[in-house]
């Protein structure tokens, strides 16, 4: 490897067609150009430059160097400038993996925020739920992911390769068909609906629901299991169950024929954003953090 600097000067030696010259050029000592155009033969492992007389000529070496060098320092000076808008957030792009329902809500504000201050940074988002929105970070196929935790589960999520920051506390409600004997209340006891049967949704959040119902002591009768938000709250509308719905999902998706009540004592899900480690100083990454922990500060479920 040459050292771009060694590279600078012999294009100045060449252009000015002497040590001296390059030195007035470049504002150094002559002796310091000879010395930096010695260490770039020992380099290169050739000479460089023969001497005939006064005359400061170049080798075959020489030539194919020069022939090079210019555009060598074109390029150099492109990446130099892209890395520099890069690093000032005048270019770039950074990639997300969220859940659905963030997707849905803290993603679309935060990419506000950002292209008011910065419109030309490009954001990417993909789709998955935790715990595989983190694998994908881990696996480098996006730059930050959001995911969700449940007590006791955090720790499944982050470790020592990353960073986690907290976005907010979501809260957990239960979706109640409008005429539900429980609609008047303004929250409720999970034990209050051991009788219910229950619609349950994806992996992570049926498994924590189980385990709240063991908790209180029941068995949730569990009817009918999905994926999707709507679907559940269509089932709830047509009284064929009840269910547990993060607030994230009410705030932006609800069935008119629902409603839904806090139930006490009932644990918030924790959203957060994962960074690698090593990757957390990059100016984009660092901004997304930083704007997903605002977006959470300003958000309430």
């Amino acid at each position: 490897m040459v050292d771009p600097r060694y590279i600078r000067m012999f294009h100045a030696v060449v252009r000015a067609g002497s040590f001296a010259g390059a030195a007035r050029e470049l504002g150094y000592s002559q002796p310091a150009v000879s010395q930096q155009m010695r260490a770039l033969e020992r380099a290169v492992g050739t000479p460089l430059f023969t001497r005939a007389g006064r005359a400061l000529r170049l080798t075959a070496a020489g030539e194919v160097l020069a022939r090079h060098a210019s555009s060598a320092l074109r390029d150099l000076a492109a990446a130099q400038n892209q890395i520099t808008a890069i690093r000032q957030l005048r270019a770039g792009h950074i990639r997300i993996c969220a859940f659905p329902s963030a997707s849905a809500t803290i993603v679309p504000a935060a990419a506000a925020r950002i292209a008011r201050h910065h419109p030309d940074l490009r954001i990417q988002l993909i789709e998955a739920e935790p715990p595989d929105s983190v694998e994908t970070l881990r696996r480098g196929e996006c730059d930050v992911a959001l995911a969700f935790s449940y007590r006791g589960a955090a720790e499944q999520l982050d470790d020592g390769d990353l960073l986690g920051v907290a976005v907010l506390d979501d809260p957990v409600v239960v979706v109640l068909p409008s005429g539900h004997r429980l609609a008047e209340r303004r929250s409720v006891e999970l034990a209050d609906l051991a009788g219910e049967r229950w619609i349950a949704g994806c992996t992570r959040c049926r498994d924590h629901f189980v385990q709240e119902c063991r908790a209180v002591g029941f068995e949730p009768d569990i009817a009918f299991t999905t994926d999707d938000n709507l679907a559940v709250q269509g089932l709830v509308a047509a009284g064929t169950g009840i269910a547990l719905m993060p607030g994230l999902v009410l705030s932006f998706l609800r069935h008119p024929e629902v409603i839904s009540r806090r139930v006490r004592r009932l644990d918030d899900r924790r959203v957060s954003a994962y960074v690698l480690r090593e990757h957390h100083r990059i100016p984009a990454t660092a901004l997304m953090l930083e704007t997903f922990r605002q977006v959470g500060a300003a958000t309430r479920p």
